[in-house]
């Protein structure tokens, strides 16, 4: 299963940065992932007010280097 992993940062301090693991709820082929990420952004968005997200990949929900 993959997740979307989001580095964000705050945005009245930008040398405040934080990674994130959203998990993905369906098996979506790598391939997928990255038309399956947007919606996920802005519901993160929502949620982290003051944060900015500055990058993200797609990677296995078990990686640990979160």
């Amino acid at each position: 299963m993959l997740a979307i992993i989001l580095s964000a940062c705050m945005a009245n301090d930008p040398g405040v940065c934080k990674d994130y693991k959203i998990p993905l709820s369906t098996d979506i082929d790598p391939s997928r992932c990255a038309m399956h990420a947007p919606p996920h952004f802005a519901q993160w968005s929502e949620e982290h007010p003051g944060w900015q997200i500055k990058k993200w990949r797609c990677a296995n929900s078990t990686e640990d280097d979160i």
